[in-house]
C-alpha cells in the first residue's frame, strides 16, 4: 500500500511540472528521472518518436534539480542548426571574428551556464559538429569563434533523439564515444499509442490548460475516449493536445468534452455531406480493414503518410506550399513528415 502511495505521489510531482500519465508503466521510468534529477552533473538521453514529450521532461528535470534549477534552461534545435552558423550558436564569438559579426555575443553553452543544455533532436547534428560537441563535453571548456581564450563550463546536458541512436551509431552515421557520452541514463519514452490508459487525463488536463479557448471543462465523455484510442496520433501527445485545442475552439456548450466535438474538429461531417470522393475513400479504407484484417490505426497511418507523398508530389512543393495546401502549420507538417520517414520539402 505504502509503494502505491508512492507511485501516485510521484506521478503527481511530474504532473504539477507538466508530465502528465496515470500509467503505472510509466512510474519506473519518471522514478528513475527523479533520480537522475537529483544527480546534477550526469547527462540524460531522452528517446521516443516526435510528440512524446521529451522537452516537457527534460523541463521537469531541470526543475527538480536542485543545483541547476535557479539557472537557465537552454534549447539548441540540432534539426535547424546550419552548419556555417553552428560553432557560434553554440560556442559564441568575438568581435570581428567573421563578418557581420559587430560585437561580442555568448554561445547557447555559455548561456545555459551552470543550468542545462537541451540538445532536441539530436539525431540530426551534422557528422562534422559531433566531435566539435564531444570535445566540449569532455573538456568542460569553450572557445568562442575568434578568441584564443577557452572558457570553464558547467552545465547538464540532456539530449532528445525521435528515433534510437544506437542504430545510427551501428550506420556510421553517430559518433560512437558522443553517443555513450550523452547516454549516461537512458529514458525511453513510449508513443501515444501504448499510452491508451492516459487519455483521459491528458485530454482533461490539456482542456483545463487552454481554457481561454472555451471555459471550464469538468469532464470527458467515455465515448470520446474510446474513439480516440483508435486514432494513430502519428504526432503523439503533441497532436492530441492540438486536436484538444480545436475541440475546444469549436465548442459551444456544455462542460464535457464529447465525442461530437471531436467529430466537429476533425471535420468528420464532411463525409456526410461533402464530396463524393471522400466518402469512395472511406469505403476503401473501410474495405482494407475488413477483407484483409488490417488494423485501423495501420490503415490510417498509411493513408496520411500517401496524402503527404501526394502533396510532395504536386507542383511548387516547397515545405510552406505543401502545408498551406493542406490547410496546417508548417511545423505540423514538418513533425508528420519526420514520423512517416518523408523526405523534407525545401
Amino acid at each position: 500500500m505504502s509503494e502505491q502511495w508512492q507511485d501516485e505521489e510521484l506521478r503527481a510531482l511530474f504532473a504539477r511540472l507538466g508530465f502528465i500519465t496515470e500509467s503505472r508503466t510509466l512510474t519506473a521510468l519518471l522514478s528513475r528521472a527523479k533520480k537522475a534529477a537529483d544527480i546534477s552533473d550526469i547527462n540524460i538521453l531522452l528517446e521516443g518518436e516526435t510528440g512524446t514529450g521529451k522537452q516537457v521532461l527534460a523541463q521537469a528535470i531541470h526543475k527538480l534539480d536542485q543545483k541547476r534549477r535557479p539557472h537557465n534552461f537552454v534549447t539548441v534545435h540540432c534539426s535547424t542548426v546550419t552548419e556555417a552558423l553552428a560553432e557560434s550558436e553554440l560556442f559564441g564569438h568575438t568581435r570581428g571574428a567573421f563578418s557581420g559579426a559587430v560585437q561580442e555575443r555568448k554561445g547557447l553553452f555559455q548561456s545555459a551556464q551552470h543550468g542545462t543544455l537541451f540538445l532536441d533532436d539530436v539525431n540530426d547534428l551534422s557528422m562534422n559538429l559531433q566531435p566539435k560537441l564531444l570535445d566540449v563535453i569532455q573538456r568542460a571548456t569553450v572557445r568562442p569563434v575568434g578568441s584564443d581564450r577557452e572558457l570553464p563550463i558547467d552545465v547538464r546536458i540532456i539530449a532528445a533523439c525521435n528515433q534510437p541512436l544506437e542504430p545510427l551509431v551501428q550506420q556510421g552515421r553517430f559518433r560512437s564515444d558522443l553517443y555513450h557520452r550523452l547516454n549516461v541514463v537512458k529514458l525511453s519514452l513510449p508513443p501515444l499509442r501504448s499510452r491508451v490508459d492516459d487519455l483521459a487525463s491528458l485530454v482533461l488536463a490539456f482542456a483545463r490548460r487552454h481554457g481561454t479557448l472555451y471555459g471550464q471543462i469538468e469532464s470527458v465523455e467515455p465515448d470520446l475516449i474510446h474513439s480516440l484510442a483508435s486514432q494513430p496520433f502519428v504526432g503523439n501527445v503533441r497532436e492530441l493536445e492540438n486536436a484538444v485545442q480545436r475541440m475546444l475552439f469549436l465548442k459551444t456548450e456544455g462542460k464535457s468534452l464529447q465525442l461530437a466535438d471531436w467529430l466537429a474538429q476533425s471535420g468528420s461531417e464532411l463525409a456526410s455531406g461533402g464530396p463524393d470522393h471522400i466518402r469512395d475513400a472511406a469505403d476503401a479504407a473501410w474495405k482494407a480493414i475488413s477483407q484483409n484484417g488490417l488494423p485501423c490505426a495501420q490503415v490510417f497511418q498509411e493513408i496520411e503518410k500517401q496524402v503527404l507523398e501526394a502533396a510532395i508530389k504536386a507542383d511548387g512543393s516547397t515545405r510552406r506550399e505543401i502545408a498551406k495546401r493542406l490547410h496546417t502549420s508548417e511545423r505540423t507538417l514538418y513533425y508528420k513528415m519526420r514520423a512517416h520517414r518523408i523526405t523534407p520539402a525545401a
